[in-house]
């Protein structure tokens, strides 16, 4: 037994077998329970280090084992499943003499758990060889063979076509039927090509079908099912294009009639599209029921994409003219469509109506009239030569009424934590959580310092329940005092650095390196704000070391991270009266954060404290001036091909940024911490390596001052056109405090262009909220979205995806205030950009609802209506001209 022993510490996977084998069970058990303390010491070796011990270690477990269940629990352990080179073919060596239904046992617990290799696959693949047993099908199981068919075609210098790798594979009928079963399909299955687009799994496995090797019946079926369950869209384009491939005959489709409705209502845009050409063939055998078409048509015909709603009407046209008596049932199904957004559409199903309407019984005929009342200016007078003048137009139009949301109402923090165990329960909720709110760590901030002043030894009682699983205070890790610092300094850790500090466990020579450490603030704003928390936190860490502080001062009064100039100079009166000295990063802080508009009583009340921190706080509201002046005139940028280490595409063109100015007050009286912030900053002189990054305290930092935060955060929100969420800035800075000047606008402009669509979402909330404040400046942010249309920075088809969802908020006129002045210079382009008839049909729909512009006629328009054809953009134009026309006696 302690030679089976030595020869796994030493790694000799050759003679395990031969020591395992005279072994008995009571003496293979006692071998496991030290291989168990092996391998869990095994844990803490770094990775990669002594690779065949561990492989050792797999393999005598393995052998020890006595039942199948504890095999497989120790076979799949975490740690011992990391290989570049497998240790399964030896492991087999020391299973070989087990009994086939204990090898067919521990092949089905192996295959019931998550199976993530070739190598995994394998080896259940040759247990099951080995018991004589089938193979127990699972999604792990399938993963893993779908790894293996994927490294066996790449695997060689030139691959091989997928279609003679799935040819090879001996379980390729047990296998491939699971696939449509799986919860997710493996991405391995669903990548498609590009080169060779049939040298694919779809196609590759109907070819396979048709030469026999797989049973055709059943795949059809499973496509079916998954295609009605729904999934991720790549999940369904596989199984829509492995079911065209095996190609179901009419009598196969006409049997799952009820299935195709089905797709057609509820299923993705391909999958319904698909369905819809199947009844279509249907249909012209004859197998569709009027009624079966009343059924589906009312779901189809509500779908949002447009290309399905013109399908529909296009086949409900086939049926009218086969079946002229279906009118009554199927007319007022396509009058629904006089609603639809797209003029064209409700063009469409107006000559739909107008074409079948004489076959109607008169009760229809008065029901679709009435629906007409839907359809836009620009078709009412179409719909009065086919329903009569006589049409009274439907039930009157209510006054429109702009609705924006509520305003934000700050919210001020709670009350100062009121004891040890409340504190401690916070701080463990957001150190578990790691939540990002200001307000919490303000508060679990405030509140440490506090604890540590009041009720010092109820903190030190509280704090160890809070500790578990923190690296520095788990007494299992065995860190030394140098590599406890040496962390901390590398990263604060967030309020870890500040418990650890008043627990000892950092010593007072890192707190002071920490202290001076983060005065290099870096070259970009990310840096510079980060570096201000730092400060604070190290100087909190230093503050509750000695306990002398009661409280700190930048606490903020409201959830912006504002602060109320009245409150802090109570809190400087309360140290003015102990003879305390303030923090220097945390009463710069508190500056920063200090409400400084109509505040003059508070500036004197400061200046009445007779302290310098008073003085300064009294000329700091009174300059009312924002940290940076942001100049107006935007700086032109050239895109810069390098993010610090990381090489990336990035947009082609110059990119229209600002720059601040000097605040000399900002380097003369603050600390060197905050020296970056009151610099000149020209966008040019930027390298930022903090891509993607993002953090509400930056906000926080300046609650004060968004337009001068904005202005440093446009490098990085310009990326909206690489990279997703980079305009999570815009809601908070809406909500923030003092102006909203050209920077702020500058950013909404670009985030209303962005590529994505949850970063065009942020920037709509950001331009309600502006506009429920009455901070938005509509004209300024029009010459803005002119100026980066212009440069092509933004497309208008983005921009009329953002107007759209901000109008269907109910804030028409808002919208109509910033596009009404961008679309002159479209229209006035020789060659209309892509997107313009989106921008139209937005500006048509508000103008619909709400009136026309106070400007009057938009210059350029007539002239596009007026070309004639049937182009999206003349269109939309006439629609937009009709609408102001008809409407401009309405009160704006």
């Amino acid at each position: 037994m302690s030679e089976l022993l030595t020869a796994v510490h030493e790694g000799r996977l050759d003679d395990i077998p031969a020591l395992l084998a005279p072994l008995g069970k009571a003496e293979r058990r006692a071998v496991l329970d030290e291989l168990k303390e092996l391998r869990k010491e095994s844990r803490t070796w770094p990775w990669g280090e002594r690779t065949r011990t561990r492989k050792a270690i797999l393999i005598a477990g393995a052998g020890c084992h006595g039942g199948a269940a504890g095999c497989a629990t120790w076979i799949g352990a975490r740690e011992m499943r990391d290989w570049v080179h497998s240790p399964y073919p030896r492991l087999l060596g020391v299973l070989a003499d087990r009994d086939p239904a204990w090898l067919a046992d521990l092949a089905r617990r192996l295959s019931a758990r998550s199976i993530e290799s070739d190598a995994e696959f394998r080896l259940v693949a040759e247990l099951v060889r080995m018991a004589g047993c089938p193979l127990p099908v699972s999604d792990g199981l399938v993963r893993g063979w779908s790894e293996r068919v994927n490294q066996t075609r790449w695997g060689h210098r030139r691959s091989r076509p997928l279609v003679d790798v799935l040819r090879d594979e001996p379980h390729l009928a047990e296998l491939v039927p699971h696939l449509l079963e799986m919860p997710e399909v493996p991405t391995q299955v669903t990548w498609t090509n590009t080169q060779d687009p049939t040298d694919d799994w779809p196609t590759s496995l109907a070819v396979l079908t048709r030469e026999g090797l797989l049973d055709r019946d059943p795949l059809v079926d499973r496509c079916v099912t998954r295609l009605l369950r729904g999934g991720k869209p790549s999940d369904l384009r596989f199984c829509l294009r492995l079911l065209q491939g095996l190609e179901p005959t009419a009598e196969e489709e006409s049997a799952r009639i009820t299935d195709w409705m089905a797709m057609a209502s509820d299923g993705t845009s391909a999958v319904a599209g698909h369905a819809l050409s199947v009844l279509a063939r249907l249909d012209a055998e004859g197998g569709v029921s009027v009624r079966q078409w009343a059924e589906v048509s009312g779901p189809v015909l509500f779908r949002s994409e447009k290309k399905l709603v013109r399908a529909q009407l296009v086949l409900l046209g086939k049926v009218l003219r086969r079946a002229p008596e279906a009118a009554d049932a199927l007319l007022p199904l396509v009058a629904e469509v006089f609603g639809h957004p797209d003029i064209a559409v409700q063009e469409q199903a107006l000559k739909l109506v107008a074409r079948h309407l004489s076959a109607t019984a008169p009760a229809v005929r008065e029901e679709v009239s009435d629906l007409a009342a839907q359809l836009g200016p620009v078709h009412q007078p179409a719909a009065r030569a086919v329903f009569g003048e006589t049409r009274d137009g439907g039930p009157p139009v209510d006054a429109y009424e702009e609705t924006l949301p509520s305003a934000p109402v700050a919210r001020r923090l709670g009350p100062a934590v009121s004891g040890a165990a409340e504190l401690v329960e916070e701080y463990v909720s957001l150190v578990r959580t790691r939540a990002g709110e200001v307000t919490a760590f303000e508060r679990v901030l405030d509140g440490l310092i506090r604890c540590a002043h009041d009720d010092r030894k109820g903190l030190t009682d509280a704090l160890p329940t809070a500790l578990a699983g923190q690296w520095w205070a788990d007494p299992a890790i065995q860190l030394s005092q140098e590599e406890i610092d040496r962390r901390f300094s590398r990263n604060h850790d967030g309020l870890q650095v500040v418990v650890a500090a008043f627990l000892g466990r950092v010593s007072a020579t890192a707190i002071d390196e920490g202290r001076s450490r983060w005065t290099a603030t870096g070259s970009c704003c990310h840096a510079a704000l980060e570096g201000v928390l730092y400060a604070r936190l190290w100087e909190a860490a230093a503050a509750i070391r000695k306990g002398d502080l009661p409280f700190l001062l930048a606490t903020p009064t409201w959830h912006t991270g504002s602060l109320d100039p009245a409150e802090l100079v109570e809190r400087l009166t309360v140290y003015r009266d102990r003879g305390l000295a303030p923090g220097p990063a945390d009463f710069g802080q508190a500056l920063l954060r200090v409400r400084r508009t109509g505040e003059g009583r508070a500036a004197d009340a400061a200046a009445a404290l007779g302290t310098r921190e008073g003085d300064r706080l009294a000329a700091w509201i009174r300059a009312d001036e924002p940290v940076a002046p942001v100049l107006r005139r935007p700086v032109e940028v050239e895109p810069r091909s390098e993010r610090g280490w990381l090489q990336r595409s990035v947009v082609s063109t110059r990119r229209l940024l600002l720059a601040t100015k000097e605040r000399l007050v900002i380097q003369q009286e603050f600390p060197r911490t905050f020296h970056w912030l009151g610099r000149p900053h020209s966008p040019r002189q930027q390298r930022c390596y903090h891509w993607g990054d993002r953090s509400p305290q930056w906000i926080a930092t300046l609650p004060e001052d968004a337009d001068t935060l904005a202005a440093w955060l446009l490098p990085s929100l310009t990326d909206v056109e690489e990279q997703r969420g980079m305009a999570w800035p815009l809601p908070d800075l809406a909500e923030s405090e003092g102006p909203s000047g050209h920077a702020v606008h500058l950013a909404l402009a670009y985030g209303l262009g962005a590529r994505f669509a949850e970063d065009r979402l942020s920037a709509v909330d950001a331009l309600l909220v502006m506009a429920a404040r009455g901070r938005l400046d509509a004209e300024l942010l029009s010459g803005q979205l002119g100026d980066l249309m212009g440069r092509e920075l933004v497309k208008p088809a983005r921009l009329a995806d953002s107007a759209r969802t901000a109008a269907s908020t109910g804030a028409c006129r808002t919208v109509l205030s910033v596009l009404v002045p961008v679309l002159p210079a479209l229209l006035g382009r020789e060659k209309a950009p892509r997107g313009l008839s989106d921008l139209l049909a937005v500006a048509a729909e508000c103008v619909e609802r709400s009136g026309p512009p106070k400007a009057g006629p938009i210059p350029g328009l007539a002239a596009t209506a007026a070309r004639g054809g049937s182009t999206q953009l003349v269109r939309q134009a006439a629609r937009l001209e009709a609408a102001c026309g008809e409407g401009q006696d309405a009160t704006p």
